[in-house]
């Protein structure tokens, strides 16, 4: 109880500290209500009066409130004319002004400051004093006829004019829209009527003592009647005025008869309707509430029966300044940048500058203008906190808005674990004019995984510093920018983990390099068209180097890639140039350091010139006996030279040289040219127009009018013959016109379906003589109709049907359709058909572009067209397989087909067409379209994990919909940032015939971004849009002791292996404990097992050794040994270690332990997996025999020069070794079979036992889905007679070669047919096997073993040495049953009464090469 009352009480402690500081860290000041609710404007003061600037504050604490004249405080604390009012306004009791002393004149702002807060100013306002009143000119005595307007001036000071008033016969004069005073102070009398007669006089008032001018009488005449000139008494002049005030626009006019005013503004009539436009007195013009589109000239008319005059005046406005964006409070840590924004608009532009607690904020290294107006503050401290104030101003006025920033602490730290140390090895890696990369290692104590960092700099000796964030966790570099050349600078980085910030490195000192001097930009550079094709290029100077030359880059508008070349002047003239094009130019100078500024883009257009090239592919129809349609397209784009404006199109009779012309617009490609003559040859050609002229003509084409008219009052009559060819998808119909051809027929209607010829309806040119209906069903009765048409309508159908072939009876569906139904085509009208065009080529241009040429034998050998026919030219691709033909007229041998697919194979024919004459289609030619780059990324881009192993995904897609060719290779672009630069994503390339693709080695729990981009041989296509994924969470691997895990490489668990209770591995230590007691029971349990074995062993009887010595013979032949047995030796045999690998066998469970074939499993289902109850010792075992994982294969490069291992038994009882081959999985899952032919030959040698306290177990490598396996038995040989120390009957291998092959058959190198060889080599060479170390990887105390040692004496253990796996496995030693131990003295005496004599050695290599040949004989077979 005692010690969980201490716990509960220590729990209660740590939360009450934690609260505490994040109390304090989440204590944030608010912002305070602070400003002007009333602020100074401008004033006229009176001379003598008093004059009052209103001020008032609104804030939460009161504000001392202070006032500035001209920028300086004022003192008025012994003031008696001055002085500052409760709401802070300043009243000015009697002003004073005099010609040398204006104490009270000037610019006003009202100050006010909260103590611990700051201080805010206001806008300025203007203090002005009125003069001494002064008559600059009196009023003048005039007579004025009834009806007439006349104007009383009275000019006095320009600021007094406000304070001017009139008196007629000492009373004011009541104003009205008939009398009214101008913005000059005179009055205007209008309309004159004998009330306004009397005397008038000019008052200032309210300006000091009244002051009057002189009396002047107004005398009203009776009108005569007589005409008077109209003219101007006063015209307007420019005014400036701001938004939103009033003005008038004075337009006073005297003559007779009156004249009627009207006013335009901007060449508009103004309406006195609208509500802001009122005329006074008949002509002068106000305007209220003036907006920025009021601004302009302005024209006062006056008309009479006599005659009109007009006079102009231009109104500017001036715009106030206004925000449009005020800045905002701002919470801010220290070193870190901010920025105020504030936004203005006015007119003139605003002038802006911005106050920190009312003092100026001077431009610095820290303190920056951004944009003109916004306020960027850099590397934040806390003596940067309080007020900043946005003030703008022009001539119309000023305005004020403000913020305020507070500094936030850096608070409590984010949670109560420890902290990142300081990051080491802080270093500059890069070093530049203007930026620093700076990079560190991880601190040695982290604390965490997502450790961040945060870069301090600031300028050496400066207390004022920056902050950069490194972008995303883990990231140990990062590069300053917008440093000053040759600058020192002081650096330290902080690492921040969840906790908070950590320690602070070592500052760093780093200087920037300094800034070479290269040449500004050329001044004013300036480029002149002088004619359709050069351009004349100048520019000064530049003020900064001396310049060694200039490089003029220019390039084609719409062209991507810019040319340059190098001159020694300031002038240069681009000649060469295309004609009517658009180029931009820019210079460049250079230094002894190198290229200077930029200058910025120029860009002119050439001159236009008329065109280079005729109009293309011009057709001629003729349509009737009096009109003849041309048709033409454009010349080609670079041979236009301008804008085309027209065509002219020229025709003649015949061989006539008088001409008539017709022109069209530019944008008309046709022209119907009528009232011809019947039955007459003309010759026409076309021609385009630009503004500079005419450019060349195409050739003379020839057209015969018709003798007669073709009749369209009535329909056609029924086509005289409709035949159907039946195909399995498709019916071939072919028909003839009708008989009677004096009947216009615009088309043909061609209605199918199954059964009612109704279901579809297809329309043909009138020129058409047969159709394809395809995509049809097979085995189907269609009924078909056709019938002509024209425009009053379609005429008599007549109907035919067909049954498409079955499927299994196909046709030929490339069926020459001209020998097809050419007997049909007998009764046609015209007895002789035109002949098809011959020698059709198809040339192709580029990726689009195909030039058809043809020849016709119904021309003359010089193929020269002299009359009126014209070709068809028709082509189509038969991908997809219903494309249907597109067609062109033209009315010479070639034409040239734009606007195709790349990379595509199409078929061109041509039909010539005379009057009503029309031949077959010619014999079709064939081109593919040349490659261009894919216009199309990659599709259906899908990214998966593969299923275990989350650190490799596979990438698959689709090829590009327009490959535009064949697809020669793909790269696959991923990163973990999408919006990185291309040059900064790792890529993979694939060949261009595989459609997926592994990537390896990712990082888990991380989002990647993928791309993937196509090529064929002309270049890169686009790339896909970027497909994200995130790799799965991994578990780290807690390997067991003495483990070795790899970097890079999955743990032992990882690989599927067995291990002792992996479910144990986090469990309680009595689990551990309970473990350990298993394995060493069982293990004391097995070792007790081996030594009675062993002993049995050694207990064996003479007769027993000499019935399997004989029976060893006996299996081997006929072959006799001369002596004593137990004198012989046999040889040793060298064994090529390299390829073989002694490998342990289970002992059979069956009391007959003879051993049988290997089993191995022949799929993957047939390997019992490992059951995590099992006994920990079986587990262990039954480990051995899983898959490996694919992470611990090695690559490919690697894979091809591994050889598999093999592995030889032993046991205890009757010696039946087994060679048994395993092999070395890969990475891929390639099917491996292994065929391992092998003899072994028993011997008799000692055993030599010796006790290892740590016995080595590799894993046995099944074989995955293998199709086939072979073992080989080794059946007994002789009885051997072993001497006193008991010897059990090893084995030696003779060199064994291993091959094996690849069922898969992809990039993998042929193998020969498998064979196993046995060479004897000398009979005495040493069998020394070298010591191989101990594995680091498994320790187990179950099984006792005998490593592999160098032993040299004439006891040693006799072993077959097996090779290694390369880099992946150490090899395996035998695990053989130990002999007992044998004294040494009896070991010697033994050794000297072996003794080998030459016939004993002669027939034991006889009955070894015996061994030979039998091992040949099976392995051939």
């Amino acid at each position: 109880m005692a010690e969980r009352g201490a716990r509960l009480l220590l729990s209660l402690f740590c939360l009450t500290i934690t609260v505490s500081h994040a109390e304090k860290g989440s204590a944030v000041r608010n912002f305070s209500p602070f400003r002007f609710s009333t602020e100074p404007s401008d004033t006229l003061a009176v001379r003598g009066a008093p004059t009052l600037l209103n001020c008032s504050v609104h804030s939460e604490s009161p504000a001392k409130i202070e006032w500035k004249k001209d920028g300086s405080f004022l003192s008025l604390a012994s003031d008696d004319r001055r002085q500052v009012l409760a709401e802070g306004s300043l009243l000015i009791s009697s002003v004073v002004h005099s010609k040398h002393n204006k104490p009270d004149e000037g610019v006003y702002q009202c100050v006010a400051t909260i103590d611990n807060l700051g201080t805010i100013i206001s806008r300025s306002a203007r203090v002005n004093v009125a003069g001494i009143p002064r008559y600059l000119s009196q009023p003048e005595a005039v007579s004025v006829r009834v009806g007439d307007s006349h104007m009383l001036n009275c000019e006095v000071n320009p600021d007094l004019v406000s304070f001017i008033r009139w008196e007629q016969n000492k009373e004011p004069v009541e104003l009205d829209q008939r009398v009214f005073t101008l913005p000059s102070g005179a009055l205007v009398i209008s309309n004159a009527t004998e009330a306004d007669a009397g005397l008038y006089r000019c008052v200032i008032d309210n300006a000091g003592p009244t002051k009057t001018s002189e009396e002047a009488e107004i005398q009203i005449l009776p009108e005569s009647g007589e005409e008077r000139t109209l003219e101007f008494l006063l015209e307007a002049q420019h005014v400036s005025k701001v938004v939103g005030e009033s003005v008038l626009l004075p337009c006073v006019v005297t003559g007779y008869p009156t004249a009627y005013v009207t006013w335009m503004h901007k060449d508009q009539l103004i309406e006195y309707s609208k509500g802001r436009f009122e005329v006074l007195g008949g002509g002068s013009l106000r305007i209220f509430n003036l907006t920025e589109e009021d601004a302009g000239v302005y024209s006062c008319m006056a008309d009479n029966t006599n005659g009109s005059i007009e006079a102009q005046t231009e109104l500017t406005l001036k715009a106030s300044p206004q925000f449009l964006k005020k800045p905002a409070n701002i919470y801010a840590h220290e070193a870190t940048d901010i920025i105020f924004e504030c936004e203005v608009t006015g007119s003139p532009a605003p002038t802006i500058k911005w106050v920190k607690n009312g003092d100026a904020v001077i431009p610095s290294d820290y303190f920056k203008i951004i944009k003109e107006q916004n306020l960027q503050v850099l590397g934040l401290v806390k003596s940067d906190e309080g007020f900043y104030q946005c003030l703008a101003e022009n001539d119309a006025g000023n305005v004020q808005a403000g913020a305020q920033l507070i500094i936030l602490d850096q608070g409590s730290r984010g949670g109560a674990g420890p902290t990142p140390s300081a990051p080491r090895d802080v270093v500059a890696s890069l070093v530049s004019t203007r930026f620093i990369k700076l990079t560190w290692r991880l601190p040695a104590e982290p604390h965490g995984d997502d450790v961040t960092y945060s870069v301090y700099y600031s300028l050496e000796g400066n207390n004022r510093e920056r902050i950069v964030n490194t972008s995303r966790p883990g990231e140990m570099q990062v590069t300053i920018q917008n440093l000053m050349p040759d600058t020192k600078y002081s650096f330290h980085v902080v690492a921040h983990n969840r906790n908070g910030p950590g320690e602070s490195s070592v500052p760093l000192t780093v200087a920037t390099q300094p800034e070479v001097q290269v040449p500004g930009p050329a001044p004013n550079l300036q480029a002149v068209v002088t004619s359709p094709s050069t351009v004349s290029l100048s520019w000064d100077m530049p003020l900064t180097g001396e310049i060694q030359s200039y490089k003029i880059y220019y390039m084609e508008k719409g062209m991507d890639s810019e040319q340059n070349l190098d001159v020694n002047t300031l002038s240069y003239t681009m000649t060469g140039l295309k004609k009517f094009t658009e180029y931009s130019f820019r210079v460049v100078a250079y230094n002894k350091h190198g290229p200077g500024v930029s200058t910025e883009d120029i860009s002119v257009r050439t001159y236009s010139d008329v065109p280079s090239a005729p109009p293309q592919n011009m057709t001629v129809e003729v349509l009737n006996s009096k009109s003849i349609m041309v048709r033409w397209q454009p010349p080609p784009a670079d041979a236009q030279n301008g804008e085309i404006t027209g065509y002219k199109i020229r025709y003649r009779k015949g061989t006539k040289k008088s001409e008539a012309a017709e022109i069209t617009s530019g944008s008309q490609l046709y022209q119907l040219i009528d009232g011809l003559q019947r039955g007459t040859e003309y010759m026409l050609r076309v021609s385009a127009i630009t503004v500079n002229g005419t450019g060349p003509a195409t050739d003379w084409t020839t057209a015969e009018t018709f003798e007669s008219d073709l009749d369209e009052t009535t329909v056609p009559d029924v086509p005289s013959s409709l035949h159907v060819r039946p195909l399995v998808n498709s019916i071939v119909v072919s028909w003839t016109p009708p008989e009677n051809q004096d009947i216009v027929v615009r088309g043909y209607t061609i209605g199918y379906g199954i059964g009612s010829p109704h279901a579809q309806t297809i329309k043909v040119d009138y020129k058409q003589r047969y159709y394809t209906i395809e995509n049809l069903n097979p085995s189907s009765h269609y009924v078909i109709t056709l019938k002509a048409f024209n425009n009053v309508g379609e005429g008599i159908p007549v109907y035919e049907s067909a049954i498409t072939r079955p499927q299994s009876d196909p046709i030929d569906p490339d069926v020459d359709l001209y020998e097809l139904f050419h007997a049909p085509y007998t009764p046609v009208p015209d007895p002789l058909p035109m002949l098809p065009p011959v020698g059709v080529q198809a040339s192709v241009l580029s990726h689009d572009t195909i030039k058809v040429t043809w020849a016709d034998n119904s021309l003359p050998k010089n193929q020269k067209i002299t009359d009126a026919r014209y070709y068809t030219v028709r082509w189509k691709t038969n991908i997809p397989a219903n494309t249907k033909f597109k067609v062109a007229n033209t009315t010479t041998l070639t034409h040239t087909v734009t606007g195709l697919k790349p990379n595509t194979l199409y078929e061109f024919s041509v039909m010539v067409t005379k009057g009503r004459r029309t031949s077959t289609w010619s014999m079709t030619a064939h081109g593919t379209t040349f490659e261009t780059i894919p216009s199309s990324a990659p599709k259906d881009v899908t990214v998966v994990s593969k299923e275990g192993r989350p650190r490799t995904i596979i990438v698959n897609w689709q090829p590009p919909s327009e490959a535009n060719g064949k697809i020669t290779g793909y790269i696959i672009y991923y990163s973990t940032d999408v919006n990185a630069e291309v040059h900064d994503w790792v890529i993979e390339p694939v060949v261009g015939n595989r459609l997926t693709h592994q990537i390896q080695d990712l990082t888990l729990d991380t989002t990647y971004y993928f791309k993937i981009q196509a090529r064929n041989s002309k270049g890169m296509g686009p790339m896909s849009d970027a497909v994200q994924f995130r790799t799965p969470k991994g578990k780290p691997a807690h390997s067991p002791p003495g483990i070795l895990v790899k970097p890079g490489r999955p743990s032992v668990q990882e690989q599927g292996f067995g291990s002792v209770g992996k479910a144990d591995m986090s469990g309680t230590g009595d689990n551990h404990i309970l473990v350990i007691v298993i394995i060493v029971s069982v293990g004391a349990f097995i070792i007790i097992l081996v030594v009675v074995g062993a002993f049995l062993c050694t207990r064996r009887t003479t007769t027993q050794q000499k019935k399997k010595r004989a029976a060893c013979k006996s299996a081997n032949g006929s072959h006799k040994y001369k002596g004593n047995s137990k004198d012989l030796k046999p040889p040793d045999l060298w064994i090529h270690h390299e390829r073989l690998e002694l490998k342990p066998i289970d002992k059979s469970p069956e009391p007959n332990p003879v051993m049988t074939d290997t089993p191995i499993p022949r799929t993957s289902q047939d390997i019992t997996p490992v059951d995590g109850s099992m006994d920990p010792m079986l587990q262990r075992r039954n480990s051995y025999r899983g898959h490996e994982s694919e992470d611990s294969m090695s690559t490919l490069a690697g894979r091809r020069g591994m050889r598999p291992k093999m592995m030889m038994p032993f046991d205890a009882q009757p010696p039946q070794p087994v060679i048994s081959a395993h092999p070395i999985h890969s990475l891929d899952n390639h099917h491996h079979h292994y065929h391992l032919g092998s003899l072994a030959s028993p011997t008799c040698s000692y055993l030599h036992h010796q006790s290892s306290t740590r016995s080595i177990a590799t894993p046995i490598s099944h074989l995955d889905r293998a199709q086939s396996t072979e073992s080989v038995r080794n059946t007994p040989s002789a009885d051997m007679h072993p001497p006193s120390g008991q010897p059990s009957c090893t084995t030696d291998l003779s060199e064994t070669d291993i091959s094996y092959h690849s069922s898969v058959a992809e990039e993998e190198p042929a193998f020969s047919t498998p064979t196993a060889h046995v060479r004897p080599t000398h009979p005495l060479k040493s069998f020394a096997v070298p010591a191989i170390p101990a594995h680091p990887m498994y320790d187990s105390a179950a099984l006792p073993s005998t490593p592999l040692l160098s032993q040299t004496g004439p006891h040693s253990v006799k072993t077959a040495s097996i090779g290694t796996l390369g880099r992946t496995r150490t090899p395996m030693p035998v695990i053989v049953p130990s002999a007992p131990d044998v004294s040494e003295s009896s070991r010697l005496h033994e050794d000297a009464g072996s003794n080998y004599e030459t016939d004993e050695l002669t027939e034991e290599m006889a009955h070894l090469e015996g061994l030979m040949k039998d091992l040949n004989a099976i392995t051939t077979a």
